[in-house]
């Protein structure tokens, strides 16, 4: 049996290569709010499980981190490529025109719930009061976004602020918080990791043990496919994704 038939569903469009997300990033312009920095840009999160990549391909700017050593800023221009690892909360500040292709591990998963915004403690304490902050109002996209990143931002500011006075814990706090969001739905980011990244590796594998048999029956399935991106508002900025199920992938 060729390896494609054994790991891929009768017309199903195979995943992009390595199993990972890809979207067009064009970072949000809008100033943080009065008494804030005042800096234009997103929604600081952080990813528990998935690592993430920003490939820039125009306009200037920033992204701000925070991790176990500290704050950090790191320039972004035409042509970068910067990109980090589980447990690193990000912020992209846009100086000017900042646009980015994102290339993010295990597809799926953040749109699953493996992204946890720093809000506030009291907020990131309470499941129902996290999950009305982070959900957008269809009626109102726009201004319910600029909402959570300003609330975002405060969370972000007071980790920083922890941080820059020598407590560590600010880090390992925030961790045990987006643990507790994200706990419950941890089953499901399983089972989608293992129908989509783990099932395309299996793919590789099985590819190699057919080939050293001397077995070239999968190249016969070549096939070539295209997907048109969706518009979506996201965390950092407007989005559009590209997607390897439904109608907007499809054999080119």
């Amino acid at each position: 049996m060729s390896p494609e038939a054994e790991t891929t569903r009768p017309g199903e469009p195979p995943p992009l290569p390595g199993g990972v997300g890809l979207s067009r990033l064009r970072v949000y312009d809008w100033p943080a709010a009065p008494g804030s920095d005042g800096l234009c840009g997103g929604s600081p999160h952080m990813h528990l499980a998935c690592a993430e990549a920003y490939a820039v391909t125009g306009g200037s700017g920033s992204v701000q981190t925070l991790t176990t050593d500290g704050f950090a800023t790191h320039p972004l221009g035409a042509g970068d490529l910067l990109w980090f690892t589980p447990g690193t909360v990000h912020r992209l500040v846009n100086d000017g025109d900042l646009r980015l292709v994102v290339i993010m591990q295990n597809a799926g998963l953040p749109e699953a719930g493996d992204a946890v915004l720093t809000f506030p403690p009291d907020v990131l304490a309470d499941p129902a009061a996290y999950a009305r902050a982070v959900t957008l109002d269809p009626a109102d996209p726009e201004g319910s976004a600029r909402r959570r990143r300003e609330l975002a931002v405060a969370g972000f500011t007071g980790l920083r602020e922890r941080l820059d006075s020598g407590d560590v814990s600010a880090m390992t706090d925030f961790h045990a918080a987006a643990l507790r969001l994200v706990h419950a739905g941890l089953p499901d980011w399983r089972t989608r990791f293992e129908q989509g990244p783990a099932a395309d590796v299996a793919r590789t594998t099985a590819r190699l043990d057919a080939l050293q048999a001397g077995d070239t029956s999968h190249l016969a399935s070549a096939a070539v496919y295209r997907s048109d991106p969706a518009p979506a508002w996201g965390m950092c900025g407007r989005l559009e994704k590209f997607e390897t199920t439904g109608p907007t992938a499809k054999p080119e």
